[in-house]
């Protein structure tokens, strides 16, 4: 069986007063008009060959079609089918009455990782662990840090960053990811305490934003807006800026709080607490008793940080008056 008269049979109980009239000609009611209103029995669409390709034709609305195109029309699923086997048989494309078939295939995206050792997986005598150990990070959160060995030969694989290798060195890696958990840049920490370039921001993606805990964010609780992304490791659903600005109205979110750095004699952070109170937005201001520098100094002095700084959230007037008592500490 040809594959015109395997379709034809495919479609043949669909259409209304199917019947074959011989060899090579089929004759129903034309699904275009409807046929005869007045007589249901009355069929004058013909299914014939004409110069070797099947055709459709309608005596009573004169609609003329090639067979792939009626299909196309009206059974487009069993179209599609149609023109995969004409093109398995060859009998697609040019000097055809049947295209060739559209291959739509998506590209196959494929998401960015660290593909690190985390520091959850170190012996308690590796160097790394007892950099963060010295921190006091919190051990259930390291498994969100890595260990990178050689880290200039590492950041080269994923963007070409640094020229020479030579004299390099291990540090940690604070991975910069997008909503989704997809790689978009990362942040190595030296461990060695003296090295002048303490952080190394490199990003993967040039319009990315340089935040830390996008991935680990529930959008639907008050989220928290730290300075350091270790200081975000001990506030729960709280994200870090990474050494760059951050406007959370980019984001959508709608419930905000702004937790900048315990330094009252540090004119930049006064201005940004400033300027964050200028614009409406919520902000923490520390209140006196506490000296500590930053989250993690807080939570190695014994403070509740939590607690504290559920306690001491500022907006509009208040704010202002709480800041202007902060700066004179």
């Amino acid at each position: 069986m040809s594959i015109d008269n395997q379709f034809i049979h495919n479609i043949s109980a669909q259409l209304d007063q199917f019947k074959k009239k011989n060899k090579g000609v089929y004759n129903f009611r034309c699904p275009y008009c409807g046929d005869s209103q007045k007589y249901k029995n009355k069929a004058r669409g013909y299914f014939f060959t004409s110069k070797n390709d099947l055709v459709y034709k309608c005596h009573n609305c004169g609609i003329g079609r090639s067979f792939g195109v009626f299909l196309k029309e009206q059974f487009p699923l069993i179209h599609d089918q149609y023109v995969m086997e004409k093109y398995k048989a060859g009998l697609t494309g040019k000097h055809r009455n049947v295209s060739k078939p559209k291959f739509d295939f998506e590209k196959p995206t494929f998401k960015r990782t660290v593909n690190l050792e985390p520091l959850s997986s170190l012996n308690n005598s590796h160097q790394a662990l007892d950099y963060v150990m010295g921190r006091g990070l919190p051990l259930d959160k390291l498994d969100q840090l890595y260990y990178c060995p050689n880290f200039k030969e590492w950041t080269n694989t994923h963007k070409k960053t640094f020229n020479s290798i030579k004299n390099d060195e291990a540090r940690i890696i604070i991975p910069l990811n997008d909503k989704t958990g997809n790689l978009m840049g990362f942040q190595g920490r030296a461990l060695d305490p003296k090295n002048p370039m303490r952080y190394i921001t490199v990003m993967l993606e040039k319009d990315a934003p340089k935040i830390y805990g996008l991935d680990k964010l529930n959008e639907s609780k008050p989220i928290y807006i730290v300075e350091g992304p270790f200081d975000s490791l001990f506030l729960e659903n709280s994200v870090a800026m990474a050494g760059s600005d951050l406007d959370p109205r980019s984001f959508g979110w709608s419930d905000y709080i702004w937790v900048y750095d315990n330094e009252p004699r540090n004119r930049e952070i006064v201005e940004r607490i400033d300027k964050t109170i200028g614009r409406g937005d919520k902000v923490v201001i520390w209140p006196r008793g506490i000296y500590d520098k930053d989250i993690n100094d807080m939570f190695n002095s014994g403070h509740e940080v939590k607690s504290v700084v559920e306690s001491n959230v500022y907006a509009g007037l208040e704010a202002k008056l709480q800041l202007n008592n902060w700066k004179k500490i």
